[in-house]
């Protein structure tokens, strides 16, 4: 999650003449522009039936049929597990250079305010994070088509971002090879190019102990759920000497079965996260080191497991200060980037990609379009699940789109600036 500050961090200026004074830039604009009901439309309808995570079949069915209609040919992944993911093509295949882009559109529980039931809900407003990457695909296929451009597109529907990291698995499958830079946009509560997401790694902790009867007997027993609580207490201890910008939170899932029987087995879930993964692994051997103490000063016996990594995003300066031109073009101007970079966020399968290929993942603000971070309603609230179905996220989502399609075109009309972009890559310290 972002988080919120009440000063404006960006500005904008009435600068669209700018911006529809290059030829290309024209072109998206108007590409876009013509299909914005129709996208509209398409984020309203994820929106309004949101799907959890290898269940987006509605959505699925929706964007693909809308980019076939557009003269998009449709494949799947090389991943067989991942029934809801695509990938949109468009361009000519002899070409060797390929922009990709990605669209997401699960969505994610969320608690009712005040209540504990819970409601599925596009709380992360991936409907627009859909729509981008469309909208995206839509203008550089104007600009390949009225110039005759020798390149390709090719958007990825990326399923289950939330739980499953679905990029992840489609790098891991290949989906991703050949792809020149990839790029792709998210809404938020502030204009943020510099991303600041974190890497993460997950942990599943279980602890076996023995049962007995906890009024009458329970020096009999082994205390597993006394062993759980010593890892959430060691965690919290250990918070006072962690950095500001890392994090480790968890919950314990299941810490018993009846209140007069001492738990046999405990399972706690843990995140850990850091601004480098290098962090992220360092932080590791601290908590590990809290599961073993609690597993031995309570006689247990433990079992862990570390999953789900996460990379950090690794912003490519080159795409990031193109992209950043652009939407200077259409009137806005960012923070400095020692001042978007302190905007702490979550963490994202993006970050994987961004350390296999070239790829900028920029934050667009969905609360207005005047520049001005939103006090509250930040990611993963009902308030930023109401704000993704407002006119004024459509027209952010359009307006940060162009960019990103214009910065794809310039991929393809500079080869020196593409040589730069890989350069960088490739000098990357990881």
């Amino acid at each position: 999650m972002v988080h919120s500050h009440p000063t404006s961090t960006t500005t904008t200026t009435n600068s669209g003449a700018a911006w529809l004074s290059n030829k290309y830039a024209k072109c998206i604009d108007g590409a876009i522009e013509a299909a914005s009901q129709e996208l509209r439309s398409l984020s309203l309808k994820i929106h309004d039936n949101p799907e959890l995570g290898l269940k987006e079949f509605k959505a699925h069915a929706w964007l693909t049929e809308y980019l076939v209609s557009k003269g998009f040919s449709i494949g799947k992944s090389a991943a067989p597990e991942l029934e809801t993911a695509f990938i949109a093509q468009f361009g000519d295949p002899a070409s060797k250079l390929v922009i990709g882009l990605c669209s997401e559109y699960d969505a994610l529980p969320l608690s009712k305010p005040g209540s504990t039931e819970q409601t599925t809900s596009h709380a992360c407003a991936h409907n627009l994070i859909a729509i981008s990457g469309v909208a995206a695909a839509l203008g550089l296929q104007a600009v390949i088509r009225q110039f005759n451009l020798p390149a390709q597109i090719k958007l990825f529907g990326t399923p289950s971002e939330e739980q499953d990291y679905g990029k992840v698995t489609m790098l891991n499958a290949g989906d991703f090879d050949g792809v020149d830079v990839c790029m792709m946009l998210h809404g938020a509560n502030a204009d943020v190019i510099y991303t600041p997401f974190l890497a993460l790694e997950k942990a599943t902790v279980e602890f076996f102990g023995k049962a007995s009867h906890a009024s009458t007997t329970p020096w009999e027993g082994i205390n597993a759920l006394d062993a759980a609580m010593q890892v959430y207490s060691g965690i919290a201890l250990m918070r006072q000497q962690m950095k500001p910008d890392q994090r480790v939170h968890g919950i314990i899932e299941v810490g018993g079965q009846a209140s007069n029987i001492i738990p046999q087995y405990t399972k706690s879930l843990y995140r850990v996260r850091a601004p480098k993964d290098a962090q992220v692994q360092e932080l590791k051997k601290r908590v590990n080191a809290i599961f073993k103490a609690a597993a031995r000063s309570t006689g247990c016996e433990v079992k862990f497991h570390w999953d789900g990594h996460l990379q950090d995003i690794l912003t490519n300066e080159e795409l990031v200060v193109r992209f950043e031109k652009w939407m200077n073009s259409q009137g806005l101007r960012y923070a400095s980037k020692a001042q978007q970079q302190s905007k702490l966020s979550g963490s994202t399968d993006m970050g994987n990609i961004t350390h296999a290929i070239p790829g900028i993942h920029p934050m667009f603000n969905i609360m207005n379009l005047e520049g001005i971070d939103a006090p509250s309603g930040g990611l993963h609230t009902v308030e930023f699940a109401t704000a993704a179905a407002t006119p004024v996220a459509h027209t952010a989502t359009l307006r940060a789109s162009k960019a990103l399609a214009m910065t794809g075109v310039e991929c393809i009309l500079d080869p020196e600036f593409l040589k730069r972009v890989k350069q960088e890559f490739a000098s990357r310290d990881d």
